[in-house]
């Protein structure tokens, strides 16, 4: 997908999270480990609703900075489309799922982080803030319940 507008940003963000839902579902019934299993179904859900998140931005953002152009984006290419999601979550243990996702997570956080800097309109950098603040508050979310997953 080439991204040229903020809106081209945030559908490919949906698509990200949707994709790697689908992903992790399919992982999960493959995964021998139960506990991984588990984890691939919740975060399989988690990435789910995420979507639907982003997708709620793509319908309520301002139009200004919908369409507005974001040059810079050709510079920062954070996430490989074979790196978002595969079926090799299928052979990788609890531990090792959950830092994948949170490195993703990071990425998808990293890519926002920087492009806040460059936004050149406030509805722009508006924007950004609040698709950032919803990343970071869901990954949050997420190690803590990976955190009490880990316990049980």
């Amino acid at each position: 997908m080439e991204i040229k507008t903020f809106e081209d940003l945030i559908d490919w963000t949906r698509q990200l999270h949707a994709h790697l839902a689908r992903c992790l579902h399919e992982s999960a019934g493959r995964n021998k480990d139960e506990r991984a299993s588990a984890l691939l179904d919740y975060l399989s859900s988690h990435e789910s609703l995420l979507e639907k998140a982003v997708s709620e931005f793509e319908k309520q953002a301002d139009p200004k900075a919908m369409k507005t152009r974001l040059y810079d984006y050709l510079n920062h290419k954070p996430i490989k489309a074979n790196q978002a999601c595969d079926i090799r979550y299928a052979d990788l243990d609890f531990k090792d799922i959950a830092r994948e996702i949170f490195q993703f997570h990071d990425q998808v956080m990293d890519l926002y982080d920087s492009l806040i800097g460059k936004a050149e309109i406030p509805e722009a950098k508006s924007l950004l803030e609040d698709l950032l603040a919803l990343e970071e508050h869901e990954a949050m979310r997420l190690a803590s319940q990976i955190g009490r997953m880990d316990d049980l």
